[in-house]
C-alpha cells in the first residue's frame, strides 16, 4: 500500500529522542512553573497580553521559554513516532493506524466536551493545554497497543 504521507521508519527514533525530554521539560514546568531562571530570555512576541495591561503586538519581551521548549519537543517527538512508517507496513497495519487516529480523535473530544460542560475559569484553560498534547498520546497508546496485541496473537498461533 502507498503511504507517502508517512515518514521513513528511522524518524521513529528520533521523534523517541524528542518525545522523552519533552515531557521531562513538561513535567519540570509544571512543578517548578517559572521559577527556573535560566529560561528567561528575550522574544520576539506577535502578540502579548498581560494579566494587567494592554495587547503589545511585535515586541520584545522577557519570557521564561520552558514550556514553549517542552511543547516543541512533544509534538514534533510524538508526530514522528506517530507518523513514521513500521519496519513492515502493511494494509493491516495501515488500518490499525486509521483505527487508532479515529479512536483517539473521538476519546479526545469527548473528553473536550466533557470538561466545555462541567470545568471551568482557569482550569478550563489547563485542560485546553493538555487538549494540544492528547490526541497524539491517545493515538500511540492507542496504536502501540493494538500493534503489540496483534504481534502477539501471531506469535501465540506459531
Amino acid at each position: 500500500m502507498k503511504t507517502n504521507y508517512l515518514f521513513p521508519n528511522q524518524f521513529k527514533r528520533i521523534g523517541w529522542l524528542l518525545f522523552i525530554p519533552g515531557v521531562l521539560f513538561g513535567i519540570v514546568f509544571l512543578i517548578y512553573q517559572s521559577q527556573i531562571s535560566f529560561f528567561n530570555i528575550k522574544v520576539f512576541a506577535v502578540a502579548e497580553e498581560p494579566i494587567f495591561g494592554n495587547t503589545n503586538f511585535f515586541s520584545i519581551s522577557e519570557n521564561n521559554i520552558l514550556d514553549e521548549i517542552s511543547s516543541l519537543l512533544l509534538i514534533i517527538g510524538a508526530l514522528l513516532i506517530a507518523f513514521s512508517k513500521e519496519k513492515s507496513e502493511d494494509e493491516f497495519i495501515s488500518k490499525i493506524r486509521l483505527e487508532s487516529l479515529v479512536w483517539a480523535t473521538y476519546i479526545n473530544y469527548a473528553i473536550l466536551i466533557l470538561a466545555i460542560i462541567f470545568v471551568y475559569d482557569m482550569a478550563f484553560l489547563w485542560v485546553l493545554i493538555f487538549n494540544m498534547f492528547t490526541l497524539l498520546i491517545f493515538f500511540l497508546v492507542r496504536f502501540n497497543w493494538a500493534l503489540y496485541k496483534f504481534k502477539n496473537q501471531i506469535s501465540d498461533e506459531e
